[in-house]
């Protein structure tokens, strides 16, 4: 029955079409909604590179919305640190699966009918009242649902239309990433790094990498790629120069890759020579492609407003030192999907979601503002903060908390 009482299969809008969308999309399906995404990308979308590191929220949701485990990623085994040398100065036994953020979009966006899959939509506004909810798209379409759900990043249109005031606000430094083709190493090289999750942090910096799927989701020995990572400070004169393109436009909250100018990348290569640590300058000499994003906070202050919920970055961005947001996502999907179930009341189970997960989410942010305080210099919030300071700045420290999710079992 629909949430007016009128009976009838329950639909739900979501604006965004990326991995939280589609999982959530997923997950509603599985309990009988009608489920229609609206992406406003033109065009279908591909990752630029970025890695992602697995977490028991993140298996769950795809075991449960059908999308399976199967052939997800790179089994690592343990961590390295590095010394500037290059010599091996701390290692940690650390179990884990990485996997990329094409071959997980691959896995759940294959379960989202095309029908139901919209591209170019830009959404306008949100209208709704006891019966139901409305979203206005600039192309003139108007969707009608039970329930509407952002899942449209940070800077969510949807988080615009209740909480206007809250923005994304810049860390103070940015994320390198790139790609290495395991074939172009040095196999000495790519004999130490495969199968590890390797790391480097000179004081006020950080670089790591760890291995993923080669093109197609190749597996093979030989046939993957090293996903390498720099948080680099960037104090905001420098980011402004970085995000402005060749033709003198301005970025504001992130440059596409193909966008950014020849002369930045090579600045970035040249500090990186007398910075980084030669095994991973060797992976860096690699990378045909560095691009690189800002890094943001954002903690909305609530999740669900009436039959609108937000979820994923759209609600809480946890720096990615915490490793967490897709596996943040997943669970987000989940206890939505669970909350709405078959009830009538869509308000309140929406607000049962936002009681389930805001804790969850607001530990990652202040978790992943503690470990990038390494880079950022932030200052510790209260005497708990400051007691864990020390532990998460040091060599095994990081080895053990970045990207590790054991902050949420502690």
């Amino acid at each position: 029955m629909k949430a007016d009482g009128s009976g009838g299969v329950r639909k739900a809008i979501i604006v965004g079409g990326s991995t939280s969308g589609l999982m959530t999309a997923a997950l509603l399906r599985k309990q009988g909604w009608q489920v229609d995404l609206y992406e406003r990308s033109p065009v279908e979308l591909v990752g630029r590179g970025a890695g992602i590191v697995c977490h028991g929220e993140l298996f769950e949701a795809l075991e449960e919305t059908g999308a399976g485990v199967a052939d997800l990623g790179v089994d690592v085994a343990e961590r390295l640190a590095f010394d500037i040398d290059g010599e091996i100065a701390g290692r940690r036994p650390f179990p884990q699966t990485v996997t990329s953020w094409d071959r997980l979009y691959q896995l759940v966006r294959k379960i989202v009918p095309d029908e139901h899959y919209h591209l170019d939509h830009h959404l306008n506004r949100v209208e709704q009242d006891e019966h139901g909810v409305r979203a206005f798209f600039e192309n003139g379409m108007v969707a009608e649902a039970d329930l509407l759900i952002g899942a449209d990043g940070f800077r969510s249109s949807v988080r615009g239309e209740y909480l206007p005031d809250i923005h994304p606000i810049y860390a103070g430094y940015a994320i390198w990433r790139g790609l290495a083709d395991e074939a172009a190493l040095d196999p000495r090289i790519a004999e130490t790094v495969f199968g590890r999750f390797t790391f480097h942090f000179p004081e006020g910096t950080e670089i790591l990498g760890y291995p993923i799927a080669g093109p197609n989701n190749d597996l093979r020995v030989g046939h993957r790629r090293y996903n390498w990572v720099w948080y680099k400070k960037a104090p905001e004169d420098e980011l402004d120069r970085m995000l402005t393109d060749a033709n003198g436009n301005y970025h504001a909250l992130g440059i596409a890759p193909t966008l950014i100018r020849p002369e930045v990348i090579a600045d970035m290569r040249e500090q990186a020579k007398a910075m980084i640590t030669p095994p991973l300058l060797h992976v860096l000499d690699h990378v045909k492609a560095p691009f690189f994003t800002p890094i943001y906070d954002l903690l909305s202050p609530q999740f669900a407003f009436g039959r609108v919920a937000l979820v994923g970055d759209a609600a809480i961005v946890a720096r990615p030192h915490v490793g967490y947001g897709t596996a943040k996502a997943a669970g987000d999907a989940l206890a939505l999907a669970r909350a709405v179930g078959s009830t009538d009341d869509i308000p309140g189970a929406l607000k049962a979601y936002e009681a389930e997960r805001y804790g969850i989410g607001e530990r990652c942010f202040y978790r992943g503002r503690q470990l990038g305080a390494w880079v950022s210099g932030d200052e510790p919030r209260d005497a708990q903060e400051a007691e864990e300071f020390h532990e998460l700045h040091t060599m095994q420290g990081i080895l053990r908390h970045v990207a590790s999710g054991e902050f949420l079992t502690m």
